[in-house]
């Protein structure tokens, strides 16, 4: 019996719903044969749109094959779900049964299952004989399936592939991951509908061009009314002189307050470090709130997150602390509103994050930032500016990651193997590679052949080759394991179990944390204050602690820039302050810093770039306000630096944030005169319209490469290339590597091909991706366009601005002095306070020193402060050559 359009209502009605128009579009576009993407409100019910479309257009047909001689006929795969996380998976899955569970009879035949890293080794065997009719899994369990010797037979029975949070993957390789993925399936399933979802997308025609690849598809928006509220949790008093992390945890009772007003409260923070902090001091005010308060971020054991999601979903939980690991697409419907610790750094993450609470239709969502220090009160001023002129940033796909490429091919070589020109053709199809040349696929085939002419000698590097009919295949069962093992793009750095001697796993840390800890040493993690005891087989042995002061762990993933979409927005927020208006709650409460900056210097706004030049005992300072975000403020006061040495040789210091950037030398700079020459060479029409032309992007490249060390930074990035491509891996059967095996591994294939292989594309890469996604080379070119276009302001201020303030602070952080960072803020802010005409209050030093000991732990940045990005020495005397 098929399910009718009739039965979809009932079930609507049964519930009390009624359809919204853009979920018949999508039933409507399924049962045509269409594909496309759905991009609709959160909580506006478009997992109901694709998963009722499907059971309306493939339930009830007759099965392709049966379980067995005489046994009931169930439907085999028919629907693949691919979703970015795992909490997500598990939730969809939930979700997906619920509906499945309404339609009875007309639905008998289907079975629901999910497959990712958190699915226990029973039920991935029982899934290796047989695959449910949906399946809920990620790209790499994806890409795990492609390998298998029958993935043709298995997959292809296929109807229709649904990609949920398309926005999630779309920008990094694991979307061209998918992508790949998807242009196999095509060739093997004729008709094959595809369907993307997302709520936060600027670029629509992009995105869904990007995920059908060559074939055509439609658009469906849905237009579901829905109240969004955003605003700030404002401190009594805006410090005028912030730094990054100087609120931090002095905001705390206010948000006890907020969470002690709602029912279930998401309490989003930037980093994993972030949450822990905030999580124990939660449980410290409030010692009452223990079991209904929870912390949830990906490195907590499956047993704790699970056990955390069902709370949210039952509302037995007062509030949950975490991270990204629940802000794509869970449904919990008893969280009524969401804090977010910091900038959100982005428009589409503040909306997303925002989606959490109020999460069904007709509900209004409500999410309020929190910020952790001043400047970044302004953002929740901005954020509203930006959503409510439809402004969201855009996502693009990575271009020829050729790592991927090798990668999918040693994939589809152990999946049933091909044919060269074939498996050509169809990674055409994609957006990623339809450039992609035959000289880069030759050396694609010649690498994972022989590894290249450098490697040709290891029959470790033989990892597919063309059999007697042309078929290339995986010629070695060592090597496939091996292979399996480590499919995937997701980088990092080895992870250890950490887990009580008396029995118990908490989760997993990053083994280059650990390694600095000694037997005795103390450490916060999982909301746990735990004692190391001892490690052995990359497991961390530990036991309950108390009263010693702990680290906290740090994990990779959270250094995310300010977009460019908020940073403009909030520039445009200072210019209305600069105006003289203060039209919102954000810049009425930061008025007293704008204030002293407009009358020490100015404030910075679209149509003009503030420049402070200042001498101090330390030197000759230069400040510069670009709001570009700290990677392309990184790439730009190297480039600057460079620049100026080329006039006379020098030494700098850089300091760099989201907002700005500082360079300080301690012989004079005369930088009035020489910042408009070094900010765009002749700062005429005619070099702008050389810098805007295509051709002149190997002279900036030129230039950015020789005011870094690019070698240096190329070789980190070249690490992660090698382990995606297969050179080196990170885990094998039977044998474990640490970070440390890693990273000799990677550097000495570095050096090799620089020695031995120059020509080698994947050498090439790591410069490329150093410069796209480290350096932002893209948004960096287009700042200094943007720059050369404003009027530029130098200012000669007596004695550091509120904007230059946080900028000190980073660079002095890393300096050895037998005066504490505490202490010298402290003095600093006393002596500023003294000279705005204010004056700290008696115990505001003491308030100083105790923030800042949280501060260097929950920056809202997300970079650690010893991080070699927020304070580098040049010897620009000397410039390194380009690569």
């Amino acid at each position: 019996m098929k399910v009718t359009k009739r039965a979809l209502d009932e079930w609507f009605a049964a519930r009390g719903w009624t359809p919204f128009r853009f979920q018949r579009e999508v039933w409507k576009a399924i049962a045509d044969g269409q594909s496309g993407l759905l991009h609709a409100t959160t909580g506006a019910g478009k997992t109901y749109a694709a998963w009722l479309g499907a059971l309306l257009a493939f339930a009830g047909e007759a099965p392709k094959r049966r379980t067995g001689a005489g046994a009931r006929q169930a439907a085999p795969l028919t629907v693949l779900w691919l979703t970015p996380m795992r909490a997500l998976a598990a939730d969809t899955l939930r979700a997906l049964q619920q509906a499945l569970d309404g339609f009875g009879a007309e639905a008998d035949a289907w079975s629901a299952g999910a497959r990712s890293g958190d699915t226990s080794a029973a039920e991935r065997s029982a899934q290796n004989q047989r695959l449910p009719t949906v399946l809920v899994t990620t790209p790499e369990s994806l890409s795990l399936l492609l390998s298998r010797a029958d993935a043709k037979e298995v997959l292809g029975t296929l109807r229709m592939v649904v990609v949920d949070e398309w926005h999630e993957l779309l920008g990094s390789k694991r979307g061209v991951q998918v992508q790949l993925a998807l242009a196999r399936l095509r060739r093997w399933n004729a008709g094959l509908r595809v369907w993307g979802m997302s709520a936060t997308l600027g670029n629509l025609d992009e995105a869904m061009r990007t995920l059908l690849g060559s074939e055509p598809g439609v658009l469906v928006q849905g237009e579901v009314p829905k109240t969004l509220v955003i605003d700030s949790l404002l401190p009594g008093r805006a410090e005028r002189f912030p730094w990054g992390g100087h609120l931090g945890l002095t905001m705390l009772p206010q948000v006890i307050d907020e969470i002690a007003a709602s029912t279930t409260t998401l309490v989003f923070t930037n980093t994993r470090s972030q949450s822990e902090i905030w999580y124990q001091a939660m449980l410290e005010a409030r010692p009452d709130w223990a079991g209904q308060i929870a912390l949830h971020h990906g490195s907590l054991d499956r047993a704790v997150r699970e056990w955390v999601e069902l709370g949210l979903k039952n509302g037995e939980l007062r509030a949950v602390v975490c991270t990204s690991s629940l802000d794509l697409g869970v449904d919990f419907l008893p969280v009524e509103r969401v804090l977010q610790i910091g900038s959100p750094k982005g428009v589409a993450r503040l909306l997303q994050r925002a989606g959490r609470s109020g999460h069904a239709p007709g509900r209004p969502s409500r999410i309020t930032l929190v910020p952790t220090h001043s400047i970044e009160i302004v953002e929740g001023a901005a954020a509203r500016a930006a959503i409510a002129a439809g402004h969201i940033e855009a996502r693009t796909s990575p271009e020829q990651p050729l790592d991927v490429l090798v990668q999918h091919m040693v994939t589809i070589a152990l999946g049933g193997g091909f044919l060269p020109d074939a498996l050509y053709d169809e990674v055409l199809e994609t957006v990623a590679y339809a450039n992609l040349s035959r000289e880069s696929w030759q050396w694609c085939l010649d690498f994972v052949s022989q590894g290249g002419p450098s490697l040709s000698a290891y029959p470790d590097y033989r990892r597919a080759v063309p059999d007697a009919a042309g078929v290339w295949r995986v010629p070695d069962a060592r090597l496939a394991r091996r292979h399996r093992s480590n499919i995937g793009t997701i980088v990092s750095d080895a992870s250890m179990s950490v887990q009580f001697v008396s029995g118990g796993k908490i989760g997993s840390v990053e083994e280059g944390f650990v390694a600095r800890l000694k037997p005795g040493d103390c450490f916060l993690f999982g909301g746990r204050l735990l004692e190391l005891v001892r490690i052995h087989d990359m497991t961390a042995w530990v036991r309950r602690a108390s009263g010693k002061r702990p680290a906290v762990p740090r994990w990779n993933g959270g250094r995310m820039p300010l977009s460019s979409t908020l940073a403009d927005a909030v520039v445009q927020q200072l210019a209305l302050a600069g105006e003289g208006r203060y039209d919102t709650a954000e810049l009425r409460c930061v008025r007293p810093l704008l204030d002293i900056q407009q009358r020490w210097s100015a404030v910075p706004t679209p149509q003009t770039l503030l420049a402070e030049v200042l001498r101090t005992r330390e030197g000759w300072h230069l400040f510069l306000y670009p709001f570009a975000g700290r990677p392309v403020h990184l790439g730009l006061a190297n480039l600057i630096a460079w620049r100026v040495a080329q006039h006379e040789p020098r030494t700098f210091s850089i300091a760099v944030n989201d907002y700005g950037f500082e360079l300080l030398s301690a012989t004079e700079v005369d930088w009035p005169t020489l910042l408009p020459q070094v900010l765009v060479a002749g700062h005429d029409a005619q070099a702008l319209e050389a810098i805007a032309q295509h051709d002149e992007r190997t002279a900036l490249l030129h230039e950015v490469l020789a005011s870094l060390n690019a070698s240096e930074l190329a070789r980190r990035r070249f690490r992660e290339i090698a382990r995606v491509s297969g050179l080196i891996f990170q885990s094998f059967p039977g044998e474990r590597r640490s970070n440390k095996q890693l990273q000799a591994s990677s550097s000495l294939f570095y050096e090799v091909f620089r020695k031995y292989d120059p020509a080698n594309r994947l050498l090439q890469q790591a410069e490329e991706e150093l410069l796209a996604q480290e350096l932002e080379i893209g948004r960096l070119r287009a700042s200094l366009l943007r720059m050369a276009t404003q009027r530029l302001v130098v200012q000669s201020p007596t004695r550091p601005t509120p904007f230059a303030f946080p900028l000190m602070v980073e660079r002095f952080r890393e300096k050895l002095s037998n005066e504490s960072v505490a202490d010298r803020i402290a003095r600093m802010v006393q002596q500023l306070e003294t000279a705005a005409g204010g004056g700290m209050q008696v115990g505001d030093a003491e308030q100083v020193r105790e923030t800042l000991r949280f501060g260097q732990e929950q920056t809202s940045d997300a970079n650690a402060p010893g991080d070699a990005a927020s304070h580098r020495k040049r010897k620009a005397s000397r410039p390194l050559p380009p690569l």
